[in-house]
């Protein structure tokens, strides 16, 4: 098996002492580490100690001719197989949000070809800032892996969301992440997600729709794509990227998605992921409705179609693994089994959406997969671990089905 290599950047924080452990813990695991200390990481640990575990030269400035001359920072951002932050601080994390290069770090991070996960440490005020938060979420929106923060003590003595995530926590992170990326389970085979809203239009300025994010079939999509799958992304409209080595369709209504979707087939697998908005407006008209006139009073509607339930009963061409998700206020389990039967396909991934749990656009979720041979709930956790969760399960599925 081919060594993993790491490129580490450990910036300024009291949480870079754990990066040293770090370093011991993935060398534990046969990955190898090269690293990068920024100017303020080097005033809490030392480029000899980092040097001393990594085995080789620890990188600090950009201006620095010998460097640049063995091994310039682009060739340095490119030759590992993976880049970790840890601990990322709110201004690391600022810096490729927002594009900005102005050292060694901050210039690798916008040149690297290669996935970046990174640990964010700081204050729990600085973590929940509105403005780190949208760094975090432009962040993930270019494809960044994150593991962590912890809730817990914290060096400044308050109490919250900030901590940086074990070194053990974080090496299994790279580990999975490695699994996922060498595992090709699905090599060869097709898989159709839907995912985000749907807007149905009222007229040109209105439309009805629903808050869904499209984050977990993004991350879904993603988890796939990971493990070899050839994957066809229909999605809703969204603010979200394209993941990484997948072909997405963007679409606007419900009977565009059912179209597209349809025409993506055939499929070994399909997941219809998307909220997709189960009525829209009767009559579409070309001018603004005016509420003076009573227009906005009473809107006819009309059912649109049923993604799910059609591709479900599709005589030729179903596809061998279909799945639905279903998104429930109360009697979840109940109404999601119910919700399967109906429609006829194999698994249904049911998901709590009541006010307070932050589930629709939200970054975590908490899901109950159910099929004919019964359910399993797994435990509230980020959506991409759901999503590589579940690629792992569909993976192991069409392996079982084909035996």
């Amino acid at each position: 098996m081919t060594t993993k290599s790491v490129l580490l950047i450990i910036a300024g924080g009291i949480a870079a002492y754990k990066s040293l452990e770090l370093i011991r813990e993935l060398s534990k695991r046969g990955i190898r580490t090269q690293a990068i200390l920024t100017r303020a990481g080097a005033e809490f640990i030392t480029p000899l100690s980092v040097g001393s575990l990594t085995g080789g030269k620890c990188y600090t400035d950009l201006f620095d001719l010998t460097d640049e001359a063995e091994m310039g920072h682009i060739e340095l951002s490119r030759a590992a197989d993976l880049v970790v932050v840890a601990p990322a601080t709110a201004d690391l994390l600022s810096k490729p949000a927002n594009g900005v290069a102005g050292d060694l770090a901050s210039t690798a991070l916008l040149a690297t070809d290669k996935p970046v996960l990174y640990a964010p440490a700081m204050n729990v005020r600085m973590w929940t800032h509105p403005g780190v938060q949208r760094n975090v979420d432009i962040l993930r929106k270019d494809g960044a892996l994150f593991v962590g923060p912890d809730e817990g003590d914290m060096a400044c003595g308050e109490y919250g969301p900030g901590r940086m995530a074990e070194p053990v926590e974080i090496a299994n992170a790279v580990e999975a992440h490695f699994a996922a990326m060498s595992d090709g389970r699905l090599t060869g085979r097709h898989v159709v997600v839907t995912a985000g809203p749907t807007h149905e239009p009222l007229d040109p300025v209105r439309y009805i729709a629903n808050r869904s994010s499209g984050k977990q079939g993004y991350a879904i999509a993603a988890a796939l794509a990971r493990l070899g799958a050839r994957v066809t992304l229909v999605s809703g409209p969204t603010d979200l990227s394209a993941p990484p080595g997948v072909d997405i369709i963007r679409v606007q209504t419900a009977r565009e998605m059912m179209d597209r979707t349809m025409g993506a087939l055939p499929a070994e697998v399909a997941i219809c992921c998307a909220a997709v908005a189960d009525y829209r407006p009767e009559i579409e008209t070309n001018h603004k409705i005016k509420k003076e006139r009573g227009g906005l009073s009473s809107i006819p509607l009309t059912e649109n179609p049923d993604i799910l339930r059609s591709i479900s009963s599709l005589d030729v061409g179903r596809p061998e693994l279909v799945i639905g998700f279903a998104a429930e206020t109360d009697d979840i389990l109940c109404n999601a089994d119910a919700k399967r039967k109906r429609k006829g396909c194999d698994w249904i991934v049911a998901n709590d959406v009541s006010t307070g749990t932050g589930t629709m656009g939200g970054e975590n979720n908490s899901v109950t997969i159910l099929s004919e041979a019964g359910e399993e709930s797994w435990e509230n956790m980020p959506k991409a671990r759901v999503a590589d969760r579940l690629a792992g399960y569909i993976a192991d599925e069409l392996v079982k089905r084909a035996c």
